[in-house]
């Protein structure tokens, strides 16, 4: 099996820096405006050229990491120079400091989502491997003052919430257990402050979302914890997102020298999301599910999406290193399996992003607003660590 790492590792190596990267660096890099382009269709062509500011930050997290990872500083320093400069020339708005969601070629203001702070989320991550990677420590606090930004939107009630029903979302906590971890990697003088934080998240999920009476992980519940059986968007289950949340968790477990709580709990939410999503006949994990198996409501409920197989990917190579259990290696074999079957591009390189439930293409466009660089490098980043890992020890 040590071997079998091994290929494992250079396969991924070789997807990440010489398919994925290039295919975004050839198309979506931006050397007249600046940023990244994502509304590309499969043969890289140009389909849209407003720009996700989001995917300003997560593109910076990506370059950064593969540069800091893989040695590829000089590859990757025009990249990553450009995504910060358009980041902080365009991205936020100057009235109230608040980070725009999409913006023209050239940096114009399209549209800003006011219920979110995720686009400051992203520039955080992207900021803080900037700083690591190209030794930049300014970056570094302007991600943790960014963060602190969001913090405080966050206490003051700034959002806008979607429905006037009071109810907590899973995503929130989600994303901010990833934020705060890798600015923790970032600025270590902050971490007993970051771990704290952390703390209460990981509480937060586990006291609303991880459900064992029902063995599930929901996507939304009310504001005292309360499960919303009787609405649709109460049962509406997000098995991906659930399976991202648990890696989060076991890389906390990870961080925290192998903790057994942690572990079992990222572990548990894998097991329970893994049996609601994965699609026993056609393979893949499916996009949404209902609480109590009854009719699902979106018209997309059972398409596959790419960025749930990258997510079950990663959570379950994650699981068997801190487990050993081999249960979670094959499950990994399967996400591995179904992707290079399916998803992976064999002549234009990248990933499809949309298939049916049978598997059969839905678009053959490459990224849009949603889709870019982010779910796969990353995907291929974080595997393959675990890859060089478990070769050593196997």
């Amino acid at each position: 099996m040590k071997n079998k790492f091994s290929i494992l590792a250079n396969e991924y190596r070789f997807m990440l820096l010489d398919n994925v990267l290039p295919f975004w660096l050839n198309h979506g890099f931006d050397r007249e405006y600046g940023g990244m382009l994502t509304g590309l269709d499969r043969d890289g062509s140009l389909l849209e050229t407003d720009k996700s500011i989001w995917f300003q930050g997560r593109a910076l997290w990506v370059f950064s990491e593969a540069a800091r990872l893989h040695g590829k500083q000089a590859e990757y320093q025009e990249v990553c120079s450009s995504l910060v400069s358009f980041i902080e020339r365009f991205g936020f708005d100057p009235s109230d400091g608040r980070m725009y969601f999409r913006v023209s070629r050239e940096g114009k203001p399209v549209v800003k989502r006011i219920r979110y702070v995720f686009s400051e989320t992203f520039a955080i991550i992207g900021f803080a491997s900037y700083s690591r990677a190209f030794g930049k420590k300014e970056y570094a606090t302007k991600a943790y003052n960014l963060f602190h930004t969001v913090l405080d939107t966050l206490a003051n009630d700034i959002l806008v919430p979607k429905y006037e029903r009071k109810s907590r979302g899973f995503g929130l906590p989600m994303i901010l257990l990833n934020t705060a971890q890798e600015l923790r990697e970032a600025c270590p003088e902050h971490a007993e402050e970051l771990n704290r934080f952390i703390d209460g998240l990981l509480k937060e999920i586990e006291t609303y979302f991880v459900r064992p009476e029902l063995e599930i992980v929901v996507e939304q519940c009310a504001e005292d914890g309360a499960l919303e059986l009787e609405h649709f968007e109460g049962r509406l289950l997000n098995p991906g997102h659930a399976i991202e949340g648990a890696w989060f968790i076991m890389r906390e477990a990870r961080y925290r020298n192998n903790d057994a709580t942690l572990m079992q709990l990222g572990t548990k939410m894998l097991d329970w999301m893994w049996k609601v999503g994965w699609d026993k006949e056609h393979g893949g994990i499916i996009y949404f599910r209902d609480a109590l198996g009854k009719s699902a409501t979106e018209y997309w409920h059972d398409m596959k999406f790419w960025w749930p197989q990258c997510e079950a990917t990663i959570a379950n190579l994650m699981a068997y290193s801190l487990t050993g259990d081999r249960h979670y290696l094959e499950q990994f074999s399967q996400a591995d399996q179904y992707v290079k079957r399916h998803f992976i591009d064999g002549e234009f390189g990248e990933w499809y992003g949309y298939l049916h439930k049978d598997n059969s293409l839905s678009t053959p466009l490459k990224g849009n607003m949603y889709k870019g660089p982010f779910h796969i490098p990353r995907m291929y980043l974080v595997c393959n660590s675990l890859f060089s890992e478990l070769a050593k020890v196997e």
